[in-house]
């Protein structure tokens, strides 16, 4: 909460040194006029205007660590009895957003998750677990501050609906219909409010852009534990190379706590990510990214995205498997109803 607060009252001083003079507002009719397509809540819309948005992301884990350092299956089979060795997950997400004024758009996202994760045994027994269904659901409203001289600030207010099951089981060697692992759940199981802020530049053939994000959980779920809060803080800078085609590349640092409490049906000394110590990180991703905007024709107002991910830095609080990359492809469609052109 700290680093979010210093994110915060530095825009607001920045802000105030800005000249109020009345020239070209920021837009988003251009290739550069969103952000890459990991990003969420980046852009608002004008008056009546509605988006529809799909994205599907591929994120590969492989390995362990403990702390910035990398560990093997021997060391942690000495204090558990199976090591997580490879896990993939697949999202895909749908998102809504409907501008009710020029000065709130609201934006609903959700998505359906697919996880497996390769384990192996201290007596070499290799296996997999799966787990897929529904997550949680997220409502936003992204509310203007500032238009001006090609900079847009907007405020980001949400909260994320325990949607997401908390209860997902597989079979494994040792038991039938086993609970699995904290990272292998599809939800919170907690109401967790997210708070953040935008800012927005251009020029006529560079834009620019940072996000800061805060999400709390809340109380407690049904399994007596809380995943741990999260602030995020991400920049970008995008190159607009036609009128159609743009390329970026972005900086994302993600800061999760310690999961709190623990769920009673996992065995501790079973695997490290049966224990909830064993939660949180530091981590910086460095990422490039592709936008295509079709401004005309048959395709008009739709978009075309595409971001790449990788991991710079980890320091992981205790042993946990190592994010390899994040893929994210999307499409994007934008326009106003007829009532509202009117």
């Amino acid at each position: 909460m700290k680093n979010f607060t210093i994110c915060l009252c530095g825009i607001l001083l920045l802000c105030s040194q800005w000249t109020t003079a009345q020239e070209n507002p920021w837009t988003a009719n251009r290739p550069d006029g969103h952000a890459p397509i990991s990003v969420m809540g980046d852009h608002y819309h004008q008056k009546g205007e509605w988006m529809f948005s799909y994205r599907i992301m591929a994120m590969g884990m492989e390995g362990v660590r403990s702390g910035t350092q990398d560990t093997n299956s021997s060391s942690v089979h000495q204090n558990y009895m199976v090591t997580p060795k490879k896990m993939n997950m697949q999202m895909h997400m749908v998102g809504i957003m409907y501008a009710y004024s020029d000065r709130l758009t609201l934006m609903m996202m959700g998505n359906y998750t697919a996880l497996s994760m390769d384990l192996v045994s201290r007596m070499n027994a290799a296996f997999t677990t799966e787990s897929k269904g529904m997550g949680d659901l997220s409502l936003t409203g992204l509310i203007k501050l500032y238009n001006q001289s090609r900079k847009s600030i907007h405020l980001n207010m949400g909260i994320s609906i325990p949607t997401g099951s908390i209860d997902q089981k597989d079979d494994t060697p040792m038991m039938t219909n086993a609970p699995l692992a904290y990272p292998m759940q599809l939800g919170s199981g907690t109401w967790d409010p997210v708070m953040g802020l935008t800012y927005l530049g251009q020029s006529s053939l560079l834009s620019w852009g940072w996000q800061a994000n805060y999400k709390v959980r809340t109380g407690e779920n049904d399994n007596s534990y809380r995943l741990g809060n999260t602030f995020e803080a991400l920049g970008w800078g995008a190159v607009k190379l036609s009128q159609r085609w743009s390329f970026a590349t972005q900086l994302k640092y993600i800061n999760r706590w310690e999961i709190k409490g623990s769920y009673p049906a996992l065995n501790p000394m079973m695997m490290p990510l049966f224990d909830a110590k064993n939660s949180g990180k530091d981590q910086l991703n460095l990422g490039l990214s592709t936008n295509w905007y079709f401004p005309e024709g048959s395709l008009k107002n739709f978009r075309l995205d595409a971001s790449f991910e990788i991991p710079v830095v980890q320091n992981l609080r205790g042993i946990q498997m190592k994010t390899k990359s994040l893929l994210t492809f999307g499409i994007q469609y934008s326009f106003k109803a007829k009532k509202e052109e009117e």
